[in-house]
């Protein structure tokens, strides 16, 4: 997002001064080289940064003799004017003078003295090389402050340069020339550069003129919002956001936050735009694609003075409508959501936005790392994981006992100073879990006046951390990760350095001994291995469908960018790095509108094919891509790989699919009786939807999928097919080639045989088509099964009975058992009013709109339930659950939708206590929340199987029913079928019958 300074690399000495003081000696013998000289990278510039031995004012601790010490102490600020240091001063000029004196020929620049010891001067070559020898030198390296690179992520992506996506689309300024991105968050701040009025053609201002029907709303309150021919209109959506938003927000479409400014700017902002940060230029940024206009829909809300944007379906909803209307051809929405299912209102509202050719791209959330916790997996959005791009801004900690550790870090750095753990400077009574975390009001100023101070991550935002630190008088944050994590360059209000949980013991055993004292330096831009996938980004399996698409689709970078943003955000300033699946998914909304607008005919789905099928699963250094952790990554982290837009704008081939094939697909998967209204044109299996990648969540023994491809190109073209992966696999591809005519289709069968690999374990591997001038590649994700059954069937009245599809996986004795029939146990609690805030899934606490009920489960639970229905409240209402070993911050499942139909599950749970926690985020005040939960663990006599054992056939499917009587009138009861062959290997079905 943004042009860095090229930072030089600072040279090492040679070993002059290391020796200084040493006494003479002889020779060293012939086998042992000399010492070498030092290297000199020569500068383009023609000029030098040349640093003395001499420390600079902040550092000096007084060891010349006559020259008291002028080392800055924590918390004060250096005293230009102070007779020590102003001696000091003259002394460092007097060594300048000195070394200057070796070059003659040199033009001096810039004398430094405060926070560098040193200088800068106008030389040959020959003569930074002759200098970098004399005593009293520390380093000489170039100065290349005026050379900037290319916008880094555009750079990185393959946006800008030679031949890049920028180049294909016909240059920048076409560069998503025509094409109107949407943007629902928290609004735009108009005065950005990022947002000015850009240069445009009588052709594309007809090309808007015709398809844009939106209007620039003003607001209510001054600053007025006002847009141009860049931020073509603005609108606010409150109604059902009501009066939750504080008092400081904006009650229009201007950005108090500055979530919506900096995913806006990240997708379209402006070309060329100077982007500094606490000081700091870090050169010119640029959206992804920067000649598409803009329409801002503000749906997020400040509601309350720890930032972030919260808003309702309601407005949601409604401005998704809007923007449809309005004539959008992109929409951004970093905004949360649930994975589980696919006909709740924003994914229904998206289903029709995509159905009028309107590119939708969506984060896959911030719940990583675990299984499952993808988001808004519907079919016919885009869905985005967070990677890191090889552009990092490290700082470094020096402990006081010389360890040195690199980490996260931005802005300016701290001289040596007191260090102590947060742990240990407590205020009296203080929560010792709140108090690691550096949280408000648990910092006691006494003990962090003037320090260091280490924080644990987790619970409060980072940057909230650092401000409770400087609050109480601390001058620096040592920030760590407590398990494997993302390290982020955030905008701290006090110096900062964010480490990896290796670190982590070494600092803070350091750091609990008595005189302990650190030193950070300042943030350097540097490149590193990319990308990785980011901790915190959501992963698959998809929680709806049976694990028959692959979510997330892909992943763009989304750690540390660059961008636009407010001076009331928790970062403040203009521009501020910010992290997670917020600032991904807008990369490839602004990489969706410049081949929208190569390529206007080209669908929604199209323009998705072209971005998975020409992705990567390499980094920069040619191998796998791996989590940020060190772990290996599966497509499940990353989908079917990095981007790379350059590729994608001359795919060959893609996989098209439009409104007919998703309300298939739904149909197909279960989420809707074959009653409703998206079932009128029947239904497939999931996992033959025409989608770029192919997943098969549930093969039993042997299943064909089915593609079809479009010829997207000039010429026609044969292509071959190549399988690479899937050991324990038979797969087979028909036909053997495609011949491929511009504009025509081709349709091919793969079968996927089980022959050998692990059941109930994912596999991965690859299919690629091959011709003389493509590669279009599709993940491959499979996952067998011993028995495929229904994930739930359900039920109703006192007695009854549901028949139970089942196919095995094997050849053998299926035997089918139950547990259960067991009604639920409902725990009624009392909750003050809604939040209308996210969860604290980190830190979970109980306030006014959050209750907790801990439920303990007995030994031998087969399975166990947490539910609340919508039954059970007025219209509207939206309750979200989250399930947690109790006493611990271990998120175990959750449930969050739009409204107040939650379940969380889980799978043979331990037994022991758990703690759910249930969030009113939207709903009437003092309401009764009722959770209802089962624990299975036993037979029970009211509900049979037959048969109980049966020969199957593999791939071959066969009947079971499942039996009940007895049950009480208005219950809610749960049990479980379980299939097995007789090993290890097990199915089951999930059985709710309401009585």
């Amino acid at each position: 997002m943004f042009v860095p300074r090229r930072t030089p690399i600072v040279l090492a000495t040679a070993l002059v001064a290391s020796l200084a003081g040493l006494p003479l000696v002889q020779a060293a013998a012939a086998d042992t080289p000399p010492p070498a000289d030092p290297q000199v990278k020569e500068s383009v510039t023609g000029s030098y940064v040349v640093q003395l031995d001499d420390a600079p004012v902040a550092e000096y601790d007084g060891d010349i003799a006559g020259l008291p010490a002028t080392r800055v102490a924590a918390g004060n600020k250096l005293e230009k004017g102070a007779n020590q240091v102003v001696g000091y001063v003259n002394h460092l000029a007097r060594e300048r003078a000195e070394v200057l004196q070796k070059v003659p020929q040199a033009k001096k620049l810039y004398d430094y003295s405060y926070t560098y010891a040193g200088f800068s001067a106008q030389m040959s070559h020959d003569e930074a090389v002759k200098l970098a020898k004399q005593s009293g030198v520390k380093s000489v390296e170039p100065s290349e402050l005026q050379h900037q690179d290319t916008v880094d992520t555009p750079r990185y992506l393959g946006m800008s340069g030679k031949g890049g996506a920028w180049q294909q689309a016909g240059g920048i300024d076409k560069s998503g020339d025509g094409v109107i991105v949407g943007v629902l968050d928290t609004g735009f701040v108009p005065e950005r550069p990022s947002f000015a009025p850009i240069k445009t053609t009588k052709k594309s201002d007809a090309l808007i003129a015709k398809k844009w029907k939106g209007v620039c709303q003003a607001g209510e309150e001054a600053p007025a919002v006002t847009c141009n021919n860049k931020v073509i209109g603005a609108r606010y959506f409150d109604k059902g956001i009501g009066t939750r938003p504080i008092p400081e927000e904006f009650k229009s479409p201007r950005d108090y936050g500055g979530h919506g400014t900096h995913t806006a700017s990240t997708a379209a902002g402006n070309y060329g735009v100077d982007m500094k940060v606490m000081g700091r230029d870090y050169g010119k940024g640029s959206g992804m694609a920067p000649h598409a206009r803009l329409a801002i829909y503000k749906v997020l809300w400040t509601v309350d003075q720890a930032g972030g944007g919260s808003g309702t379906d309601a407005d949601i909803v409604a401005a998704i409508d809007a923007a449809v209307a309005d004539g959008v051809d992109v929409i951004n929405y970093s905004i949360s959501g649930s994975g589980s299912t696919y006909v709740n209102a924003t994914g229904l509202a998206f289903l029709r936005a995509a159905k009028a050719g309107v590119f939708v791209a969506v984060s896959a959330g911030n719940t990583g790392p675990g299984a499952a916790t993808v988001g808004k997996t519907y079919p016919w959005v885009t869905t985005v994981a967070n990677g890191t791009h090889d552009r990092d801004i490290q700082t470094t900690v020096t402990l006081g006992d010389g360890q040195k550790f690199t980490g996260a870090g931005i802005g300016s750095g701290v001289p040596k100073a007191p260090v102590v753990l947060a742990k240990d400077a407590g205020l009296p009574g203080a929560n010792p879990t709140n108090l690691v975390l550096c949280q408000a009001g648990t910092l006691d100023p006494a003990k962090v006046a003037g320090k260091i101070v280490v924080c644990d991550r987790g619970g409060n935002a980072r940057v909230d951390k650092s401000a409770q630190v400087k609050a109480v008088g601390g001058v620096g944050m040592i920030l760590v990760n407590i398990t494997p994590g993302t390290l982020d360059s955030d905008l701290h209000t006090v110096p900062s350095v964010h480490l990896d949980d290796k670190a982590a013991p070494a600092v803070k055993a350091y750091a609990a001994g008595a005189g302990a004292t650190a030193e950070i330096s300042a943030g350097t831009a540097v490149r590193v291995t990319a990308p990785k996938v980011a901790s915190s980004s959501s992963r698959g399996p998809s929680p709806a469908g049976n694990g028959d698409l692959l979510k997330p689709d892909f992943m763009a970078p989304g750690t540390n960018v660059l961008a636009a943003t407010t001076a009331f955000s928790a970062a403040g300033g203009e521009y501020a790095f910010m992290s997670g699946t917020s600032m991904s998914t807008p990369h490839v909304a602004g990489m969706a509108a410049v081949l929208k607008s190569k390529n206007p005919t080209w669908s929604p789905m199209a323009i998705k094919s072209a971005l998975a099928t020409t992705a990567t699963t390499k980094d920069t250094a040619g191998k796998p891509i791996q989590n940020d952790s060190g772990t290996p990554a599966t497509p499940f982290g990353y989908g079917a790989g990095q981007v790379q837009p350059k590729k994608a704008m001359d795919p060959g081939l893609v996989y098209d699919s439009g409104y007919t094939d998703w309300a298939k697909f739904v149909c197909g998967s279960g989420e809707v009786a074959g009653t409703h209204e998206l079932c009128a044109g029947g239904k497939i299996d999931p996992s033959d939807l025409n989608y770029p990648t192919i997943a098969i969540g549930d093969l039993a023994g042997k299943q064909t999928v089915t593609r079809t491809v479009k010829n997207v190109g000039k010429l026609p073209e044969v292509y071959f097919p190549k399988v690479e992966g899937l050991t324990g696999f038979k797969v087979t591809v028909s036909p053997k080639l495609l011949v491929t005519l511009p504009g025509k289709t081709a349709t091919f069968k793969v079968t996927f045989e089980h022959n050998g690999a692990p059941l109930e374990q994912y596999s991965y591997g690859s299919l690629t088509w091959k011709s003389a001038f493509h590669t279009v590649s599709s993940t491959l994700v499979v996952k067998p099964l011993t028995v495929k059954a229904p994930v739930q069937v359900k039920g109703t009245g006192v007695s009854g009975s549901v028949p139970v599809p089942v196919t095995a996986g094997y050849t053998g004795s299926l035997q089918s058992t139950a547990v259960g029939l067991t009604a639920a146990t409902v725990a009624d609690t009392q909750i003050k009013k809604a939040g209308a805030v996210s969860f604290p899934t980190a830190n979970p606490q109980v306030n006014d709109h959050v209750a907790k009920v801990t439920v303990t489960v007995p030994a031998g639970t087969k399975y166990a339930r947490f539910s609340t229905f919508d039954a059970d409240y007025p219209a509207g209402t939206d309750v979200d659950v989250y399930v947690y070993k109790a006493g611990t911050t271990t998120l175990l499942a959750n449930s969050g939708g739009g409204s107040a139909e939650e379940e969380a599950n889980l799978q043979a749970p331990a037994a022991g206590t758990y703690d759910v926690y249930l969030d009113l985020f939207a709903g009437a005040d003092n309401s009764t929340v009722k959770l209802n939960h089962w624990a299975l663990n036993t037979a029970e006599s009211n509900l049979t199987i037959t048969p109980a054992t049966q020969s199957v056939q593999t791939a071959a499917q066969v009947n079971i029913t499942a039996t009940w009587s007895g049950l009480n009138p208005g219950g809610r009861y749960l049990g479980q079928l379980q299939f097995t062959d007789g090993g290890p290997g097990s199915g089951f079905t999930v059985l709710r019958v309401d009585s």
